[in-house]
Order: C-alpha cells, then sequence, then structure tokens
C-alpha cells in the first residue's frame, strides 16, 4: 500500500475537494478486492448540516447498494484515521484492509480494527497533514 495507490490518490482528491467546499477536509475511497474503486466521497458534515457524514460513510452511500460480497476483502482509504463511527462501518461491511494517509491529528479506532483483524496501514502522507493543519488554522470552531 503506498501514496501512489488509485485509491489512496482519489482519498485526497476528495479531501482536497472538500477542504475547496468550505468542509473538513477528510476524502475516503472504497476498493474492492479486486482492485475497482467502488465508492468514493469526503466529509460532508458542513456542507450538508449532517451529524454523520464523515467521508468513509460518505464513500460507502456512493457506493451504492451492493451485496454484502462487494465490501468484504474491500480496503477502505482515507486521508485521516477513522472515528469510531467510521472503524464501525469498516467492521460491520467487512472491509479488510484501512489506509490511512496520517494519524497524527487525530488518531481514531486504529487498535479496534486490529483487534478485529483488518490490516491497519498508516502511510504519513504529508498533504494530507498540511490539509488538516490549514483546516484547524482557519476554522477551529468546526474543527
Amino acid at each position: 500500500m503506498s501514496e501512489t495507490d488509485p485509491g489512496f490518490i482519489a482519498a485526497v482528491e476528495e479531501a482536497r475537494q472538500g477542504f475547496a467546499e468550505g468542509g473538513v477536509p477528510i476524502g475516503a475511497c472504497l476498493v474492492s478486492k479486486d482492485g475497482k474503486i467502488i465508492g468514493r466521497g469526503h466529509n460532508m458534515r458542513v456542507q450538508k448540516g449532517s451529524a454523520t457524514l464523515h467521508a468513509e460513510i460518505s464513500a460507502l452511500e456512493n457506493s451504492g447498494r451492493l451485496p454484502a460480497s462487494a465490501y468484504a476483502g474491500a480496503t477502505m482509504y482515507t486521508s485521516l484515521s477513522p472515528c469510531d463511527m467510521c472503524t464501525g462501518s469498516c467492521i460491520l461491511y467487512k472491509v479488510a484492509r484501512v489506509v490511512i494517509g496520517e494519524n497524527k491529528t487525530f488518531v481514531g479506532g486504529e487498535d479496534y480494527l486490529k483487534q478485529r483483524g483488518i490490516e491497519v496501514v498508516v502511510l504519513e502522507n504529508e498533504e494530507c497533514k498540511e490539509l488538516m493543519r490549514k483546516f484547524i488554522e482557519e476554522k477551529p470552531h468546526v474543527w
């Protein structure tokens, strides 16, 4: 897993889009076990006034209603460590791997994912860190 994976590139593109829209710059992309992007999205809490539309949830929502087998063994790429809700969604949908852009700004349920047998990869991506730093600096009241 690397920063050049199409799923990670898509997650970062989504994070950039969220930032450009004035929202929280977190993006995610769900890639099937055979390497196809099946859903991508970004945090829409600000844009839609939603309490639950985090990036990972947005990616799942944008994948449409698929059979459970479509999610099993998939990889969730996310620009920031997933919160408890998003961690739970990865477990519920039997995602096999979560690739995280950065976890210095926030550390979510990484240990729980590992306890549940899900591979966790942290890339420490500088662009992901910088997007979050700028967002928190510009909009601390939202963060």
